[in-house]
Order: C-alpha cells, then structure tokens, then sequence
C-alpha cells in the first residue's frame, strides 16, 4: 500500500439537488439496463455538498472540479449558476465543466453565457457513441465525425475553455483524430479511456487507443471511474489500469478524479484513495503530488 498524499484536488465528481432542477437519467428515464455499472437506484436521491464531504472525511480534500450532472439540457445554464451559489456558500466546486450542446444552432451563444461565470473552465458534450465495439455511429449527427457538432466544438478555443472528452475505448481512435484538428484547445479524456473490455483482446484495443490520443500534447487524463456493470471491484486489476495509463501519458499528464457519487456504487473514498496511492507508490515525490493535486489545479486553472 503506498502513502496517502497531503493535499487532494478531485477533479470529476457531481451534484444535484433533484428539487432545485430536472436530472431525467435519475427521474424519469431512469434505465439500469442501459447504464455503465448497472443499477443505479442508489443516485437517486439529492446529492449536495454535505453529502459529498461526508465521503472525504478524514482525506485532505484541497479544490474540487464539477462536471456537468446531465441536468435537464434546457436547465444547463441554470446548473452553472446554481454551482456557483454552491462554492460562494460551501467553498467548492473551484472549477466548473458544464454543458453546451455542440450541433446546436446558438452553440457560440451558449458557450459564451458559461463562460461569463467566474468558475467555468471547460465544456463537457458527449459525442454519440455507439453502444458495443463492434458497432459503429460514424458520420451520424453529433458523432465525432458530425461537421456541425464539431464547428461547435472548436468554438471552445475562443472562449479559452477546455474540452472534457468522454468516450468508451472503442471510439478513442477517432477521438484522436479530432483532436489532431484541434491542436490549441486543451482536452483532458476522462476516466482512462473506460476500458470496459478487460479481456487480453479488450486491453490491447484500449491500449491502441490511449496511445493514438496520448500523442497528442494538449490531451490530460483522468485516473477515475475503473468500475465495471457487471463485476465487483479489482484493487490489483484497476491498479495494473492505472499504471499502465500512467506509463501512455506520462505522470506529467494525468491526474486523480473519484466520480463521486457515481463511483460510489462500486468503491467508497477512503478505499479509492488507498488504490491509487497503491498505484504511484514507486513513482517519484514530485510525480504523485502532480497526480493528486498539482496537475488538475493547473489544467482547470484553480487559484
């Protein structure tokens, strides 16, 4: 087991007041068979910041990041500003990744209304993928190949706002050819990539992935959300992940998220900590504490 750092910046977790706004993935679309670790029963329920800092009693949480909760898609710009209430009254979220629709018509519009608020510091819109590996979506409109979806897309530069870019392993090829286009905007691929596949065959379609994005100097990633839909958590499994993302991109690059609540359904705080403190044991001083703190408070801009 490696030591527990002195300071944490968490980098991707979420809250939602279901009272104060429409979440329909925890209302009425609710569908676990359709969801990445299955049922989800246990998220639907108001998550806020006293619930959140309850999970991280006794760590030395730092700053937070606040990525966009999939809040009712009319309600986006109402997320942003609701946040912003969050941190003025609690301290936190320190950086915000809200939502702006890519294809749509008034996306500049859009972009720059989040961007007036004082924390906003990236955009989050996923890209239509397709469901399995062996599937494919490409060319269909708000794909990774959607001419308009990406006119959206590079808007980001303009308003010096990151893109958190969310796909599951199978399309991070493409992904990566996006981002050779888009050589100034910065990109940060959350979750590792989310190597659902574990199997040799599943790994190395992964690892191919990661490389083709991680040549790319503008993309960061996250070391967060190593659960699987249909498996309990692998402390030796999700460590062998992490090190192996660490060693793609570069300690330089990569830094620690919990997707809390989400996370939640597989792992708690403390033992997702412990994991990846187990992961950069043999890594230098300097490289954990880029991993835990520095290079997140740095890629979203936390003063």
């Amino acid at each position: 087991m490696g030591t527990r750092p002195a300071a944490i910046v968490d980098a991707h977790h979420h809250l939602w007041d279901l009272s104060r706004g429409g979440y329909p993935w925890l209302q009425q679309d609710y569908n676990p068979a359709a969801f990445h670790l299955g049922d989800y029963e246990p998220l639907r329920r108001n998550f806020g910041p006293a619930e959140y800092r309850k999970l991280w009693e006794g760590l030395p949480l730092a700053a937070t990041v606040h990525v966009e909760a999939e809040r009712d898609r009319k309600e986006s710009l109402a997320e942003t500003a609701w946040l912003h209430e969050i941190h003025a009254a609690h301290g936190f979220p320190n950086a915000v990744v809200a939502h702006v629709d890519f294809a749509a018509p008034d996306a500049g519009e859009q972009l720059a209304q989040h961007a007036a608020y004082a924390l906003v510091r990236g955009i989050r819109c996923k890209p239509l993928t397709s469901a399995t590996a062996n599937g494919s979506v490409r060319g269909q409109p708000g794909s990774l190949q959607d001419a308009q979806w990406l006119a959206g897309l590079a808007l980001l530069e303009k308003h010096n706002l990151s893109w958190d870019l969310r796909v599951p392993f199978w399309h991070l090829e493409e992904a990566a050819a996006v981002v050779q286009q888009l050589p100034d905007i910065s990109v940060v691929l959350e979750h590792a990539g989310l190597p659902w596949d574990r199997s040799a065959a599943g790994l190395a379609h992964w690892r191919k992935g990661m490389e083709a994005v991680a040549r790319h100097d503008q993309v960061y990633v996250k070391l967060s959300e190593f659960g699987l839909q249909h498996a309990p958590w692998n402390a030796d499994e999700n460590t062998a992940v992490i090190r192996e993302t660490i060693a793609i991109f570069g300690w330089q690059r990569c830094m620690f998220a919990s997707n809390m609540p989400v996370a939640g359904l597989r792992i708690g705080v403390p033992a997702l900590v412990d994991t990846l403190a187990g992961a950069l044991k043999d890594l230098s001083e300097t490289a954990q504490e880029a991993i835990w703190h520095d290079n997140a408070k740095r890629f979203y801009r936390i003063s």
